[in-house]
């Protein structure tokens, strides 16, 4: 098995999630500027089995896509086009952050570490990857 890659999408920054190889624990991996997402990527798949991409999709409450959902199909499309062999998918990511908050003050004790930013971004990661995993 390969590892699954999962992606808060933000329209600065942007947390990162991977499973482990067994696809069973599911780890913070990192927190980039959005601006160098694909080149981190690229990077990342390049030293790693990748099976699978999952983007956290975010909607309003009435259901239907924000702004930033236009800009992660526009993502998708040059992964796609870049890694054909890996499956790419989406993951409603409805109250990730303040899940995140929760698992972040379970994860992290020092309030510093917790205020650091791009760690609520990563968090998000982990919980959109742990719902797409069906863990939550």
């Amino acid at each position: 098995m390969a590892r699954i890659l999962g992606i808060d999408y933000g329209g600065k920054r942007t947390g990162l999630a991977v499973t482990d190889e067994m696809q069973i624990i599911v780890s913070p991996l990192d927190k980039v500027s959005t601006s160098d997402l694909l080149q981190y990527v690229e990077t990342y798949l390049s030293t790693n089995s990748v099976e699978k991409i999952v983007f956290g999709y975010p909607r309003h409450k009435d259901g239907n896509n924000t702004y930033l959902c236009a800009e992660i199909d526009a993502v998708i499309g040059n992964l796609q086009k870049l890694y054909p062999a890996i499956r790419i998918d989406t993951c409603d990511e409805e109250f990730s952050s303040r899940d995140a908050m929760h698992l972040m003050q379970q994860s992290i004790k020092s309030r510093k570490k917790r205020q650091e930013k791009g760690n609520l971004d990563m968090y998000s990661a982990v919980v959109i990857l742990r719902r797409y995993l069906g863990h939550e």
